[in-house]
């Protein structure tokens, strides 16, 4: 019989940027779901934060920083049309690019990863209280 578990990850980082790898969480919300066969949907519920898959190492978490940060800087924020009130253009954008959301499989009560292959919740406009949806649907 199909089951649905849902819970949310609430976040409030110390850096108005920060990559946080969350596959420890999500896969202890798998094994209190009980699912062992699905579809695992994690996703970021604001618009200046992401959630992506890729590898755990530092050097790369640098290179995805500068990168977002040549494709939407920040500075100047009077170059964006968003920053009416806040300045935060720039998460927005960061945010379109490393995407909303992860979707996994779920095969024999664990998320079913290649190699390397980490969980991760990106912050772009930190610094202020957001969360995350964990969904887990399947038998």
């Amino acid at each position: 019989m199909m089951k649905s578990f849902t819970r949310e990850l609430w976040f409030n980082t110390k850096k108005p940027k920060e990559f946080i790898n969350i596959t420890g969480e999500v896969e202890s919300l798998l094994r209190e779901s009980g699912i062992q066969e699905g579809l695992c949907l994690v996703n970021a519920m604001h618009i200046t934060a992401s959630v992506f898959v890729n590898d755990d190492e530092s050097g790369l978490h640098h290179d995805f920083d500068a990168w977002l940060e040549k494709l939407a800087p920040h500075e100047p924020v009077a170059s964006y049309r968003h920053n009416t009130g806040e300045v935060n253009a720039d998460a927005h954008m960061k945010r379109q690019i490393m995407g909303r959301e992860v979707v996994a499989a779920v095969t024999a009560g664990k998320l079913h990863f290649g190699p390397w292959e980490q969980i991760f919740y990106g912050e772009f406009d930190g610094q202020r209280r957001k969360r995350v949806l964990v969904k887990i649907i399947g038998e």
